[in-house]
C-alpha cells in the first residue's frame, strides 16, 4: 500500500538531492523495475516505467506500515530493517514479490497460500483449492499446523468434499458443492422434507423415511433418581423432582405420589400435610410459654406472644432494667448553657465586688474574666451571623 501511495509522488530535490550528493550507496535513482502488488492475498507482478530507489521514499513507506498500537508489527519491522533495505536497494528487480522474498524465502516465517509446515507442504485437497473451498487448512500459509482440513458447518470428509451429518447435497458441480440442512430430526437425508430421512438423530427412530420421537419415559430408557419423575421431550427427556409430599412419584404434584412422605397423610389419591399441632390431645411443645406452629410436613415450637427466646428459654419480652439516673441525666443542653451562664455571672459579680474595694489584683482578674466572656459570646454570635449570611438569611 505504501508503494502504491508513493508511486507517482516526486522525490527529486530536498532530501533526495542531499542523498545524491552525500550517500553513494543510497543515491536517488529512477530505474525500470517490477514489483509485486497484492491482490486478494496473492502477489501479482506489476511493471512500471520508472521506479524510485530513494531512501526518502523508503522511509516514507515504512512510516505507514504498522498501526501505532501494533507492537508486534513494529517489533517485526525493527528486526527486519536490514532485510527491507537489502530488498529495496538490491533485490527488487530480481525478486519483485516482496512478501515471497522476505516472509517466505528470507525469514522463513510464512508459506505460500495452500501450503503449511516447516517444508511448506501442500494442504489437503491441493494448494489451488485446499479443503475443496469448504473449510480451512490447519496451518495454511504458516510454518506450523497439521495440514488437515477443518470443515465449515455442513461439510465433512477428509477434504470437506462431502456433506456433513444433518445436511444434504443441494447442488454440486466439478468445483463447487452446496450443502443444505435436513429436517431437524434427520441425521442423514435426501432433501429438506421430514419424509426424506435416511438416518435419524439420537432420540428418534426411523419409520417409513420419517423420524419418530422415542418416548424414553415409556420405554424404560430414561434414568432418573429415586425421587424424580420423567418428562418426555423431542429427541430426549427430562428428570424433575417429585413433590415434597412424596416418596417416589409418577408425575408432578402431591396427587401423583407413590407413597406419602413423613408428615403427610393420604386423602384419596392426594398426600396432605399433617397438622401436628392439632392432631394430638397432649401438647407437642412442652416448654414454658411455648406454642406449636404447623409447617409443611412438620411443625416448630415458638415462643408465645410477648415472649422471646433467650438462652433456650421463652422469657417475657421487656427491656432490661435501666440503671438509676444521676442528678444531671435529665438536664438538657439548653439548661446546661443557662447553668454555665449563671455560674460565670456569679463569679464575675464576686470579682466585681472585690475589684470595687480597689484591689488591683482582683481588678485585673475581673477585667480578664469580662474580656473572656465577651470574646466567647462574640465568637458564638459571629458564627451564627456568618452562617446566616452564607445561607442568605
Amino acid at each position: 500500500q505504501g508503494l502504491e501511495r508513493t508511486e507517482h509522488e516526486g522525490f527529486g530535490g530536498g532530501n533526495t538531492a542531499w542523498e545524491e550528493e552525500k550517500l553513494a550507496k543510497y543515491q536517488h535513482r529512477w530505474v525500470p523495475c517490477t514489483w509485486g502488488k497484492f491482490v486478494g492475498g496473492l502477489a501479482a507482478p506489476r511493471t512500471d516505467p520508472l521506479c524510485s530507489h530513494s531512501e526518502t521514499r523508503l522511509l516514507e513507506v515504512l512510516e505507514g506500515v504498522c498501526a501505532p498500537s501494533d507492537f508486534t508489527c513494529h517489533q517485526l519491522l525493527e528486526r527486519s530493517e536490514e532485510h527491507v533495505e537489502q530488498w529495496w536497494f538490491h533485490e527488487r528487480q530480481q525478486h519483485p514479490d516482496f512478501f515471497q522474498w522476505l516472509c517466505i524465502d528470507t525469514l522463513a516465517l510464512c508459506c505460500p497460500p495452500g501450503t503449511y509446515g516447516p517444508d511448506c507442504r501442500s494442504c489437503a485437497g491441493g494448494p489451488q483449492q485446499p479443503c475443496s473451498g469448504n473449510g480451512r487448512c490447519d496451518g495454511d500459509g504458516t510454518r506450523r499446523g497439521t495440514g488437515l482440513c477443518v470443515c465449515n458447518p455442513g461439510y465433512g470428509g477428509p477434504f470437506c468434499a462431502d456433506c456433513g451429518d444433518g445436511y444434504y447435497e443441494a447442488s454440486r458441480n466439478k468445483s463447487h458443492l452446496v450443502c443444505a440442512e435436513c429436517y431437524r430430526a434427520c441425521g442423514r437425508c435426501t432433501g429438506p422434507e421430514d419424509s426424506s430421512c435416511l438416518r435419524c438423530k439420537r432420540g428418534w427412530v426411523l419409520h417409513e423415511h420419517r423420524c419418530i420421537d422415542i418416548d424414553e419415559c415409556g420405554t424404560e430408557m430414561a434414568h432418573c433418581r429415586a425421587n424424580q419423575f420423567c418428562v418426555n421431550t423431542e429427541g430426549s427427556y427430562e428428570c424433575r423432582d417429585c413433590s415434597t409430599a412424596c416418596i417416589g412419584c409418577m408425575g408432578a404434584g402431591p396427587a401423583r405420589c407413590k407413597k406419602c412422605n413423613k408428615g403427610y397423610w393420604r386423602d384419596g389419591a392426594k398426600c396432605l400435610d399433617v397438622d401436628e399441632c392439632a392432631s394430638t390431645e397432649e401438647p407437642v411443645c412442652t416448654g414454658v410459654q411455648e406454642v406449636c406452629e404447623n409447617t409443611e410436613g412438620s411443625y416448630r415450637c415458638i415462643c408465645a406472644r410477648g415472649h422471646v427466646r433467650r438462652d433456650g428459654q421463652c422469657v417475657e419480652d421487656k427491656p432490661p432494667d435501666a440503671p438509676e439516673k444521676g442528678f444531671f441525666d435529665d438536664v438538657t443542653d439548653d439548661e446546661v448553657v443557662v447553668l454555665q451562664q449563671m455560674f460565670f455571672g456569679v463569679m464575675i459579680c464576686a470579682l466585681a465586688t472585690l475589684a470595687a474595694k480597689g484591689d488591683m489584683v482582683f481588678t485585673a482578674i475581673f477585667i480578664g474574666a469580662v474580656a473572656a466572656m465577651a470574646g466567647y459570646w462574640l465568637s458564638d454570635r459571629s458564627d451564627r451571623v456568618l452562617d446566616g449570611f452564607m445561607k442568605g438569611r
